[in-house]
C-alpha cells in the first residue's frame, strides 16, 4: 500500500503524521525548499499569498496540533515566522520531516483503468520522475492563481504607476513615500492597507461591496474559541447572527461611520473579514476609504463616486482562483465552480483520491484538518468503508443546496464550513 501526499504545509503535515502513526508507507512531495506552506514564504522572500505583516487570525491553542502545543512564549496570535518555525518543529517531533521530498513539483496525477494512480513529479534540476500509488491525498492548499477583476477598469493599460496583485506584495516599506490604492476588503486587503499606512505617503482603500468586519475577539473570547463552544453550537443560525451583529454594534458601531459601505447581506451569508486594525487606521486618518475604481487616467485613479486620487501604485487584493493544475479538468470543482467532495474530502467516482484542508471555516482549521487526515487514514487502512457513489453524490448535493441558500452562488462558497457542525460530522464518520 503506497500513498502520495501532495503538500507539506499545515494540512500535509497533519496527513503525514496520521499515516506515519499507523505505519502506512507514503511519499510527501513539496514544491518549496522547506515545510510550512504560506507561513514560511514571507521570510524566505518567495512569491505567494503571504506577506511580512502576516499573523494568525486564530488563537494559537486551537491553531496548534492537538498533541503538540505551540510554545508558551508565543503570543496569542503569532506572526508568520513563529508559525513556520512551529510547523517545522512539529514535522521533526512527528518523525515526518525526513519523509518530505522538498523542491519537488507535482506535474500530473492520473488514474489508470485498474484504479492505480500515476504521479509525475519534477525536481529542482528539471528531471521528471513517474511513480505509482494506490492513494493520492491532495493537501496543497488552493491559493494558487491570482484573480483580478475582469474586465479591469478602463485606462488600466496606460496607468502611469504600478499595478500588482497581493501575491506579489511583501512589505509596506517597499512603498515608502508612495501613494497607494488597495482594492478589496478581504483579509489580505485590510492587512496590506494597514501595513502600507505606516510607510506610504497616502493609503486609499477601494471597496466595491461591504463585508462584515469582525475583530479577532468578542467579549474577550477569540472567534475560534466561540466557534467551538457548546453554547454557540446550540444556537440556531438566526440566533448566531443576532448575537454577532449585536456584539459588532457594541464593539465598533456601524461601518458607514468609517466611510465604508454597509454589508448588503446578514453576517454568515458571505465570508467575514477578521481585523483588529483596519477600522482604527481609518479612524486615525492613516487609511482613506473610497468606493470601486471607475477608471484610470495617467497617474490618476477615478472612483465611482466622482472622486479621484493621484496614485503611484495599485494593489489588487481580489483573491485567488482555485486551481489544481496537476489534476484532470473538473476535479474537484465542476463546470459551475463548485467543489464536489463527499464530506468535503472524498472525490466520488475517483476512488483513492482525497483532499485534506480544502475547507474555509470561521475559526481555526487545524482540528478539522486533523480529523480529515485521521478519517482518510482509516479509509486507506480499510477500517472505514465509504458508501456507494450515489449516496456520496446525494450528500454533496444536499450540502451544496444549503450553501446556495445561505451564501448564494459566490466564488469559494462551496468550501465554507461551520466549525462546530462540521467537527461533529467528522467525529461521526470517524466513529463508524
Amino acid at each position: 500500500m503506497r500513498v502520495c501526499v501532495i503538500g507539506a504545509g499545515l494540512s500535509g503535515l497533519a496527513v503525514a503524521h496520521a499515516l506515519n502513526d499507523r505505519g502506512i508507507e507514503f511519499d510527501c512531495l513539496e514544491q518549496a525548499p522547506d515545510v510550512g506552506g504560506i507561513w514560511r514564504q514571507p521570510q524566505a522572500g518567495e512569491r505567494g499569498p503571504g506577506y511580512l505583516s502576516l499573523h494568525l487570525n486564530t488563537a494559537k491553542q486551537l491553531t496548534a496540533y492537538a498533541d503538540y502545543p505551540m510554545p508558551d512564549s508565543y503570543p496569542l496570535y503569532p506572526r508568520h515566522s513563529d508559525v513556520a518555525a512551529y510547523l517545522r518543529s512539529f514535522a521533526e517531533w512527528a518523525g515526518v520531516l525526513d519523509r518530505v521530498e522538498l523542491r519537488t513539483e507535482v506535474v500530473s496525477v492520473r488514474q489508470d483503468a485498474v484504479g492505480t494512480w500515476t504521479v509525475v513529479s519534477r525536481d529542482a534540476e528539471g528531471s521528471e520522475v513517474r511513480r505509482r500509488f494506490d492513494h493520492v491525498i491532495v493537501s496543497s492548499g488552493h491559493h494558487r492563481e491570482p484573480s483580478l477583476p475582469d474586465p479591469l477598469p478602463p485606462g488600466t493599460e496606460s496607468f502611469a504607476g504600478t499595478v500588482l496583485h497581493s501575491i506579489d506584495y511583501r512589505d509596506g516599506s517597499d512603498f515608502a513615500g508612495r501613494r497607494v490604492v488597495v482594492v478589496g476588503l478581504g483579509a489580505s486587503a485590510v492587512d496590506i492597507a494597514a501595513d502600507l499606512s505606516r510607510h506610504a505617503a497616502r493609503t486609499v482603500l477601494s471597496v466595491r461591496r461591504g463585508l462584515h468586519i469582525v475583530p479577532k475577539q468578542l467579549y474577550g473570547k477569540s472567534l475560534d474559541e466561540i466557534a467551538e463552544a457548546p453554547w454557540w453550537n446550540e444556537m440556531s443560525l438566526a440566533e448566531k447572527r443576532d448575537w454577532v451583529e449585536q456584539a459588532l454594534l457594541v464593539s465598533r458601531g456601524k461601518l458607514s461611520d468609517y466611510g465604508l459601505p454597509e454589508p448588503d447581506h446578514p453576517v454568515f451569508s458571505s465570508a467575514v473579514t477578521i481585523s483588529d486594525e483596519i477600522l482604527s487606521r481609518i479612524r486615525h486618518g492613516a487609511v482613506t476609504p473610497r468606493p470601486d475604481i471607475a477608471s484610470f487616467d495617467g497617474g490618476r485613479v477615478h472612483f465611482t463616486d466622482g472622486t479621484c486620487e493621484e496614485a503611484d501604485a495599485v494593489v489588487y487584493c481580489t483573491g485567488f482562483r482555485m486551481s489544481f493544475p496537476f489534476l484532470p479538468d473538473g476535479c474537484p470543482a465542476g463546470p459551475d465552480g463548485a467543489v464536489k467532495l463527499y464530506k468535503r474530502v472524498v472525490a466520488p467516482g475517483t476512488p483513492g483520491l482525497y483532499f485534506v484542508g480544502l475547507v474555509r471555516p470561521v475559526g481555526a482549521i487545524t482540528r478539522l484538518v486533523e480529523a480529515q487526515a485521521q478519517w482518510v487514514t482509516r479509509i486507506i487502512e480499510g477500517g472505514v468503508a465509504l458508501p456507494p457513489a450515489e449516496v456520496m453524490h446525494e450528500e454533496i448535493t444536499a450540502y451544496l443546496d444549503d450553501i446556495v441558500r445561505r451564501y448564494g452562488r459566490t466564488q469559494g462558497a462551496s468550501i465554507q464550513v461551520d466549525v462546530g457542525p462540521y467537527s461533529a460530522d467528522l467525529r461521526e464518520v470517524l466513529s463508524v
